[in-house]
């Protein structure tokens, strides 16, 4: 604690130096560690969306599991069962965890 104490007082003529590089480095770990993984994340969902296909088992923001039976460009009508399809917005659909495991993604 007195090392980490001693290293962040100014010396005399330093200006501060020390401050604004431990901010940076806090920043970049920041970028590194938090930032940088959502955005790919982010990424890889957009792409998923992008890349819907009709007969394509998804699920939604709800929990609801379906098949895709027609696409827009802002909807999508899910058959939930036989006979009962519902139209739900295109950015509430996420991968079928199992017909991921099975394709191998």
């Amino acid at each position: 604690m007195n090392l980490l104490a001693a290293m962040l007082q100014e010396a005399p003529g330093q200006g501060g130096g020390m401050m604004w590089i431990l901010l940076i480095g806090m920043f970049v770990i920041m970028y590194f560690f938090m930032i940088r993984p959502q955005n790919k994340k982010q990424k890889e969902i957009a792409n998923f969306r992008k890349s819907l296909q009709v007969n394509q088992n998804v699920v939604t923001a709800g929990g609801i599991h379906g098949t895709i039976k027609e696409i827009t460009d802002t909807y999508v009508v899910l058959e939930i069962a036989n006979n009962v399809k519902i139209k739900i917005d295109k950015n509430s659909i996420f991968a079928d965890a199992a017909a991921t495991q099975q394709t191998g993604k």
